[in-house]
């Protein structure tokens, strides 16, 4: 007979995990399986984010930009030192002690709330039953559940033109453990992981070429949000090519070759490593027998409802694998309320209150709908931009460049969307989603009181310019859109 439980999570990522802790709070028979094995050659629960996404790259990122400041800022604040030299080494033992110690943490979180992890992979069968592979290389073993959630995540996406060797051409992973600074490195792909990524690297010292197919600079962001980005981060030195589409990579003596096309033609580029960052796609290999019931979509997503419920009763699926924006947080949320709705609770994940965030420097972050969205809606709308140059503590700490906006309607003045790019922008968002998640007027936070000096005055002085009430900054009045 097979083992049985109340639930059984597959994935040991952000979603899964928590899945997994939240059932096992609330007095479920829970098991989570994991497959993943480390660079130091253990288990580890996690999944991509805590081990080679989130947490690492967050930390190069810090690290780097440690770096950057030493050589570069540091005497406009009146501190002289020498020129800093670079351990990498130690760089990367810090990263690499941090993800430890929270992938450690997490296993320590199932022993305490007693979920049982099995390491290994699993596939879902038909009739609720899961085929359990131990890592060890084991026999098999039949699971059943009343209840399963589906948590594998997601994978970088490969390109034929620019095939992974681990080596010279390597995707987001791989890009975490350079063992030197490449003297010249390409990224394919400007979104939010090859920005990250490029951007540690040039602050390391490499000349990095970002080299984008798409035209428009981050199509996702608010427009005014993402020119200003481009502005900041080609000053930075991030050579962003845009309408660049990558035609083929060759590797000769030790370097990679890299073939593009744009409007002007046919071009060509030699780095020392190449990092492919087009974006990432749902794990689902081996997940599902054919006769277990889940559908999937044209993009190999498993079809959800709103609740993240598939077409099988008793079954669910979270995160990367699902529609909305592949996001820690977004699958951390799902795994919630998968978990509480198993329990018989009634929860639900707010989609229009997600934020986003790319962590450069200026970092960027945006809640809800952009201006372009809501003026492609054709209903009255209202903005309000105001610059951290007009913030005294930004002043302060040298970190005047960027902006917040918010963007809302203009009939019942609520809020539609906040846009922030600059310091602490991360930080600075989550203020426009509780607002958004109480339904605030931009009124609401007109009223608030912020601290002075602060960052957040930026948020309170952008609230106020929508209806031209700003303090801090001179405002022409606009037409009404």
């Amino acid at each position: 007979m097979a083992d049985q439980y109340d639930v059984i999570v597959i994935g040991g990522g952000p979603g899964g995990y928590v899945a997994a802790i939240r059932a096992a709070q609330l007095g479920l028979k829970t098991a989570c399986i994991e497959k993943r094995i480390n660079k130091q050659g253990d288990p580890a629960l996690g999944g991509t984010c805590l081990n080679v996404g989130c947490i690492p790259s967050k930390a190069l990122l810090d690290s780097s930009w440690k770096f950057h400041e030493v050589s570069d800022s540091v005497a406009e604040h009146g501190i002289k030192v020498g020129k800093p030299k670079l351990d990498l080494a130690t760089m990367h033992a810090r990263k690499d002690k941090i993800v430890q110690q929270l992938t450690g943490g997490v296993a320590q979180l199932f022993k305490a709330n007693g979920v049982t992890w099995l390491q290994g992979t699993g596939k879902l069968l038909a009739g609720k039953k899961v085929e359990y592979a131990p890592a060890d290389g084991g026999d098999s073993q039949e699971l059943a559940a009343e209840n399963v959630v589906l948590a594998s995540g997601s994978v970088p996406v490969n390109i034929p033109v620019a095939e992974i060797d681990d080596d010279l051409i390597v995707d987001s992973t791989g890009a975490l453990e350079f063992d030197k600074v490449p003297k010249r490195l390409g990224v394919i792909g400007a979104g939010v992981i090859g920005l990250e990524l490029g951007s540690v690297w040039a602050r390391l010292g490499a000349e990095v070429v970002v080299i984008e197919a798409v035209e428009t600079f981050l199509p996702l962001v608010d427009t005014q949000i993402a020119k200003e980005g481009l502005k900041t981060f080609r000053k930075q030195g991030l050579d962003i090519r845009l309408g660049a589409r990558v035609t083929g990579t060759e590797i000769k003596n030790g370097k990679v070759d890299v073939g593009y096309a744009d409007a002007e033609g046919d071009h060509s580029e030699t780095f020392d490593k190449v990092i492919v960052a087009v974006g990432r796609r749902p794990y689902t290999e081996n997940l599902l027998s054919p006769d277990s019931g889940v559908t999937l979509d044209e993009r190999s997503f498993i079809y959800v409802n709103g609740q993240c419920r598939t077409d099988v009763p008793g079954i669910f699926a979270i995160g990367d694998l699902v529609r909305g924006p592949a996001l820690a947080h977004k699958a951390i949320e799902e795994g919630v309320m998968v978990a509480e709705v198993i329990a018989g609770e009634h929860t639900q994940v707010n989609y229009e209150c997600v934020p986003g965030v790319i962590y450069t420097h200026p970092e960027i972050a945006w809640v809800g709908k952009t201006e372009q969205e809501v003026k492609s809606t054709g209903e009255p709308y209202k903005t309000g931009v105001v610059p951290f140059a007009a913030n005294g503590r930004a002043l302060a700490a040298g970190e005047a460049a960027g902006m917040v906006k918010f963007v809302s309607d203009e009939k019942s003045d609520r809020i539609l969307g906040m846009h922030v790019i600059g310091p602490q922008a991360s930080e600075l968002v989550q203020q426009g989603v509780v607002a958004m998640e109480f339904g605030a007027t931009t009124e609401d936070l007109q009223l608030m009181v912020f601290g002075h000096p602060s960052l957040s005055e930026t948020v309170h002085e952008a609230a106020l310019a929508v209806d031209y009430k700003a303090i801090h900054v001179a405002q022409r009045r606009r037409k009404k859109k």
